[in-house]
């Protein structure tokens, strides 16, 4: 593996309408996302952290010695920290700065965690997840400038932690990354719907000055490409190998088709024409998705789509209409927010599953899908640092 130390690139801020509230966004969205951060701060829960609880547990099927596993506290915290760090209003907020500090210690501490490490034999393990948003929240964190003065060594450390771990998880050989393996030396099938956000986290670190290699970021990228039929624009739920299929399944991809064509653009792979096709496959299928929704099981026939794909799908459309052109984007959007509030809770709350838990991370995700017009938007693929002149080799002759 050849390593390349990548430069920050410039985080570009997408034009907006112009603002109706202080924060830039309309009361239609800025109100829900206002009644997502009172509901977020009342569910915090677990460890207690500066004299209050400090994680948002993401609740699955999956148990590790009958519990929760760590990768979920970490994942389920920093998405939900995440969304409070981006709504509006933190500057005056002291009851929401304080449990985001709360949660940035524990984020901090849980890399920490036995079955956090890196070193471990594979097995169905969802430690990736937790690298990836726990880094995510670290980032934006940072990015934001809330980072307390006590916490700035052990959130450096925790950053540094999760950016090589991610890399050193990674499939040999094909790339990418997946929950479910046998071997972590061996390769095996690639899970693009992980995959894709574990490449746009790794962007942002890059793109502020953390240590990625290129190479890791590359067979990424080439795995999702194998993933995806040409012909269709179908992504395979999982692949080793060229995914030639006719598009039958799109009803139960549309999430990660958004997700994987989103990150491909950015990374200089995909195409306006992708992008495009992903969000029309999302808003045509989206009744499959809506069956899913807080039902029991994982993957159900016919399409094998759990409900926790239910907010993850609209997240990514959200993001991936923010690369099609601008006169284009406010339609979209709004058929998009239709979706998302027929399916809201009566306490203003979104939840996928039947756990009561889980409406954390419905709802965290929903606020950061509502906010995406009004975010910088997400970092691009890094360029490898030119060559130092005194390093360069010589010129041929």
């Amino acid at each position: 593996m050849i390593a390349a130390l990548l430069v920050a690139s410039l985080l570009i801020t997408d034009p907006v309408s112009p603002p109706t509230n202080a924060d830039g966004m309309p009361p239609e969205v800025a109100s829900p996302v206002a009644r997502g951060v009172e509901l977020l701060l009342d569910m915090q829960e677990g460890t207690t952290l500066r004299g209050g609880p400090s994680e948002w547990p993401y609740q699955g099927v999956y148990r590790v010695k009958g519990k929760i596993p760590i990768g979920y506290r970490v994942g389920g915290t920093g998405i939900c920290g995440e969304a409070l760090l981006r709504a509006p209003g933190l500057a005056d907020d002291t009851r929401r700065q304080a449990a985001i500090a709360r949660a940035i210690d524990f984020v901090c501490q849980s890399s920490g965690h036995d079955l956090m490490t890196p070193d471990y034999d594979g097995g169905y393990d969802v430690r990736g997840w937790g690298y990836c948003y726990g880094l995510r929240f670290l980032l934006a964190a940072r990015e934001l400038d809330v980072v307390a003065d006590d916490q700035t060594e052990a959130v450096e450390a925790a950053i540094d932690f999760y950016t090589a771990a991610l890399q050193q998880i990674e499939i040999p050989q094909i790339g990418g990354w997946t929950y479910s393996r046998r071997d972590i030396d061996a390769p095996c099938a690639v899970s693009p719907f992980m995959t894709a956000p574990c490449v746009q986290t790794l962007h942002e670190a890059a793109a502020q000055g953390e240590t990625v290699d290129r190479d890791v970021l590359i067979r990424a990228l080439d795995a999702l490409e194998m993933s995806r039929a040409d012909a269709s624009g179908n992504v395979a739920y999982s692949a080793r190998s060229k995914n030639t299929g006719d598009g039958e399944s799109i009803p139960g991809a549309m999430g990660r088709m958004t997700a994987l064509e989103a990150v491909l653009a950015r990374s200089g792979r995909g195409s306006e024409a992708g992008t495009q096709r992903s969000v029309e496959a999302f808003l045509e299928h989206w009744d499959e998705l809506e069956k899913r929704r807080r039902k029991t099981g994982t993957h159900k026939a016919p399409y094998g789509v759990a409900p926790y794909y239910f907010f993850y799908a609209h997240f990514h459309a959200a993001d991936a209409v923010e690369l099609l052109p601008e006169p284009q984007r406010t339609a979209l959007r709004d058929r998009i927010n239709e979706r998302l509030f027929s399916v809201q809770e009566a306490n203003g709350a979104w939840n996928d599953r039947v756990f009561e838990r889980s409406a954390n991370y419905g709802t965290a995700m929903a606020m950061l899908a509502l906010m995406k017009p009004w975010l910088n938007a997400p970092a691009s693929m890094p360029e490898v640092p030119a060559v130092p002149a005194a390093d360069a080799p010589p010129a041929a002759p």
